[in-house]
């Protein structure tokens, strides 16, 4: 076997099966892949919106070292890469006609990643977004703590719960489309949810969680309507979820934040959040193709 070789497929369970250790093996920075990964498995592709998956994962004699996917057309997430290895999977990739939209990754990887790309393809990267990975230390309940309780969303909750999300993803940026025909294929579907509740019985923020994988739970979304902001809604709303994870076994809670927004980073690290790591996003931009004279382009007899 050739050393430091991408062995491509598109199936979820082949791919686990050489890969799946080395993914559970860092439950943390791993979260996002362990989540998708388990949905296709599961749902098949009809949990990713229906999409044809490219998985991949990077052996060096037997060993696992590095992984991506992708779900066509959509972009790349990949693992934790050398500059050298991001070089490789860059021509790969191109070699194989893909046209990337995107890359995620972490920070110094997604860079590497996006030079890479762009000489090998002459595509040109902008940075999206950048977040913060957080894993839970100790929980701190926020202080003061706002008079309500949580409840688990249930299926009367629905309608407001697709609502909800429609405004989450528009406030992040977010191209997708949340209605009860679409729902099963987006990444809120699988999602269990907890409302805060004034003492009145008025919802007023939301959290989602994760499937426990690996013994993980990611804390995702959070939303507060921006009407009701500023009143420790979302912090109790969050610290409720990551209790009940952590009572449920789950031995790491993490999340994601935007880096350009301080108001929710410092939210999170007073209830007991440690980041871990930078992630970033770029997308790709192409050069229009060259236009051809017709005379050109006319089939010779």
């Amino acid at each position: 076997m050739r050393s430091a070789d991408w062995y491509l497929t598109d199936d979820v369970d082949e791919f686990l099966a050489g890969a799946g250790d080395f993914l559970r093996s860092r439950p943390v920075v791993h979260t996002s892949p362990l989540s998708v990964l388990e949905r296709l498995r599961v749902l098949g592709r009809a949990g990713v919106g229906g999409r044809v998956p490219v998985l991949g994962r990077l052996e060096d004699a037997g060993e696992v070292g590095a992984f991506f996917y992708r779900f066509l057309p959509g972009g790349l997430t990949v693992s934790v890469l050398t500059s050298g290895q991001a070089d490789g999977l860059a021509a790969r990739l191109a070699a194989l006609g893909h046209s990337l939209p995107f890359v995620s990754a972490d920070h110094d990887t997604a860079a590497a990643f996006a030079e890479a790309w762009s000489r090998h393809t002459g595509a040109t990267p902008a940075l999206r977004v950048r977040m913060h990975l957080y894993r839970l230390g100790t929980l701190t309940p926020p202080e003061p703590f706002p008079a309500g309780r949580g409840r688990i969303m249930g299926g009367a909750d629905h309608e407001h719960l697709m609502r909800w999300c429609r405004e989450f993803a528009a406030d992040v940026g977010e191209d997708v489309v949340v209605d009860a025909r679409s729902w099963a294929g987006t990444r809120f579907a699988e999602k269990r949810y907890t409302l805060w509740e004034t003492p009145d019985g008025t919802p007023v923020s939301m959290a989602g969680v994760n499937p426990m994988v690996a013994g993980m739970v990611r804390v995702d979304p959070v939303y507060t309507p921006a009407h009701l902001r500023g009143h420790g809604y979302a912090g109790a709303v969050t610290a409720e979820v990551s209790r009940a994870a952590r009572a449920a076994g789950a031995r790491e809670v993490v999340l994601y934040t935007n880096a350009a927004n301080p108001t929710s980073n410092a939210l999170y690290r007073r209830l007991g959040y440690v980041r871990v790591t930078d992630w970033a996003v770029y997308d790709f931009s192409y050069p229009a193709p060259e236009a051809v004279a017709p005379e050109a382009a006319a089939p010779r007899p």
